[in-house]
């Protein structure tokens, strides 16, 4: 069952990130955008969870550097807002 629940993630990833850039690329999201920022984010830890699964160092390095780049933009675009508010 443990097996089935990590290719999950790691397809769910996958498809999350492809959506992603789908949006970007026909325009629908802008790249700096909370979505995508939150699809680049949640889609790179489910093959953060499936690579390590299956102990793939580096594409699980790469997911993770994705994720923290993910995070890095969101508390950007956060503090932004919040400068706005001000």
């Amino acid at each position: 069952m443990t097996n089935w629940l990590i290719e999950i993630a790691g397809w769910l990833g996958g498809g999350l990130i492809l959506l992603g850039y789908v949006l970007v690329s026909s325009g629908r999201l802008e790249g700096r955008s909370v979505a995508f920022q939150l699809l680049n984010l949640f889609g790179s830890l489910g093959f953060v969870t499936n690579a390590a699964w299956h102990g793939a160092i580096p594409p699980m390095t790469l997911n993770i550097i994705w994720c923290l780049i993910a995070l890095w933009t969101l508390a950007t675009l956060a503090r932004r807002k919040g400068r706005a508010r001000a």
